[in-house]
């Protein structure tokens, strides 16, 4: 079976309040890039234009969500105080937190973006699924997610949960929710 593989970088910066390392817990950023692998439905037979579909049409949305909403977010823990003085002091940027449930490591994200993603291709009725997610956090540290490492259905994330949905969020928070 083809695959098809597309990489995105963007920048993001976190804290993790369960991490014992006081660098962790001190807002910071990084330079990250996540790379998709998709896997078609059918196996590679000549004839006609040569591919299930444009690169253009499997990377569309998941490229303008990267770039239009998850570039530049601030990601958090669901219990992280800092939700609240966003939302009673500068409620116009809670569309920019990326929120999860429980702290938002890089294995946390790679797991997000593969649901986000499978939920794209389910929405526009592509003919793949995902098979890899790669996180790269710095350029010596990476998160890899494959069909035997991750089991999208064991996650313990709702069925409405943000990954899991085809629209634009990064957060369920009542006023950064994005259509």
């Amino acid at each position: 079976m083809a695959s098809l593989e597309f990489s995105r970088r963007y920048s993001m910066a976190h804290r993790l309040l369960s991490d014992a390392s006081p660098k962790c817990v001190t807002p910071h950023g990084h330079n990250e890039t996540v790379t998709v692998r998709l896997t078609g439905a059918q196996g590679f037979r000549f004839g006609g234009s040569n591919m299930e579909v444009p690169f253009e049409a499997a990377k569309r949305r998941w490229k303008t969500w990267i770039d239009e909403h998850v570039d530049h977010a601030f990601q958090l823990n669901a219990a992280d105080p800092l939700i609240r003085f966003f939302r009673d002091t500068e409620p116009e940027r809670l569309a920019r937190l990326m929120v999860f449930d429980g702290d938002p490591t890089t294995e946390a994200l790679a797991a997000a973006f593969w649901l986000k993603c499978a939920a794209f291709l389910a929405a526009d009725d592509l003919p793949f699924t995902v098979s890899e997610v790669r996180v790269e956090e710095t350029p010596t540290n990476a998160v890899v997610l494959t069909r035997e490492t991750f089991d999208p259905a064991k996650c313990n994330l709702p069925a409405d949960a943000w990954p899991r949905r085809a629209d634009w969020s990064i957060n369920d928070l009542p006023q950064g929710r994005t259509a």
